[in-house]
């Protein structure tokens, strides 16, 4: 819950024991007002890796980060992680490929994040060497948590059969596919 919440009720949340249940809240809430928040990248149907997206408005802890606000015509990449065993191979780029591309048929300009330049083991914040690994550039220097961005009109230059290997890769938490009959 850290991006989720402010830092209190972030607190709250884990004294209370229930940060699942705050978590699919916020998921829910986001899917019904805004769509699509995140992807998860399978591999031989294994969940390997997922990204979680939004804008700004349903981030509280994006304010708190000294190279805040998030631009106005962004949507903020709040978390990746690739599940170790599946790391090396691409898998993270192909995830930020397809939060592109849902971004892109909504509109948005561009994705921003806040990058950790003395990341160490995985945590809330993604790795700014991994942002600007695939494309984000520092748009709010800092020296801890940079503020980088990714303009979608580069990130979409993808060829089709691409597209079609992220459409059998990604699974989306959309409410489309939650209401897909079984």
């Amino acid at each position: 819950m850290f991006w989720e919440l402010d830092p209190m009720s972030g607190e709250r949340a884990v004294d209370s024991g229930d940060p699942a249940l705050e978590k699919e809240a916020w998921i829910s809430g986001t899917l019904l007002e805004w769509g699509s928040c995140g992807k998860i990248a399978y591999v031989d149907g294994v969940p390997a890796g997922f990204v979680l997206y939004s804008p700004p408005l349903y981030t509280p802890r994006s304010v708190a980060f000294p190279t805040s606000p998030v631009s106005a015509d962004a949507v903020l990449l709040m978390t990746a992680h690739i599940i170790p065993e599946f790391s090396g191979g691409g898998l993270g780029r192909m995830l930020i490929q397809g939060v592109a591309k849902d971004l892109t048929r909504r509109g948005v300009k561009a994705i921003e994040a806040f990058g950790d330049l003395k990341w160490e083991e995985p945590s809330c914040v993604v790795p700014a060497e991994y942002l600007l690994s695939v494309g984000f550039k520092t748009v709010r220097p800092h020296l801890r948590f940079p503020r980088l961005r990714l303009e979608l009109k580069s990130a979409v230059s993808w060829r089709e059969d691409v597209e079609v290997a992220l459409e059998r890769l990604l699974g989306s938490m959309s409410p489309e596919r939650a209401l897909r009959p079984v």
